[in-house]
């Protein structure tokens, strides 16, 4: 099963509309994230902010689940907090942190491939907190 995922900055209350979409980055701002999904998010999240992995798990719950095969989460306040501030530095730091977890290695992400995902997450984080927006992701699920 492959996994589509695409991050999106948007209102708090946009929630069921963002579920319901068949291309969202036609209607909202965002990136593609392919092959991030709940786990990789959660990674992310412990890294970011010291939450253990239990508390992040609890965090990522599906916000929303279409009648298809879309599922959507709310990224915590406190990763788009994280994400908005990293610089270039603090960037190269934390994709070579993240390539070296069980997750991503598994996948095989490198970290160059860590860092591009993780540039663009940061962009986007910057783009919804100056808009006072919230970042979802939108997770499509593919049968091979």
């Amino acid at each position: 099963m492959e996994i589509v995922t695409i991050v999106l900055a948007a209102e708090e209350d946009e929630l069921s509309s963002i579920g319901e979409s068949n291309a969202p980055l036609d209607e909202w701002s965002g990136i593609e994230a392919t092959g991030f999904d709940t786990l990789k998010f959660a990674t992310l999240h412990c890294l970011l902010t010291g939450d253990s992995m239990q508390m992040a798990l609890d965090l990522y719950e599906p916000a929303y689940v279409s009648a298809g095969e879309t599922v959507v989460l709310r990224l915590a306040d406190e990763l788009l907090e994280q994400l908005a501030l990293l610089d270039g530095d603090s960037l190269e730091n934390v994709a070579s942190e993240l390539a070296a977890t069980e997750e991503f290695e598994r996948d095989h992400w490198d970290t160059e491939a860590v860092l591009d995902q993780l540039t663009e997450l940061s962009e986007l984080a910057q783009l919804a907190e100056s808009q006072g927006q919230v970042l979802f992701a939108w997770i499509y699920f593919v049968q091979a």
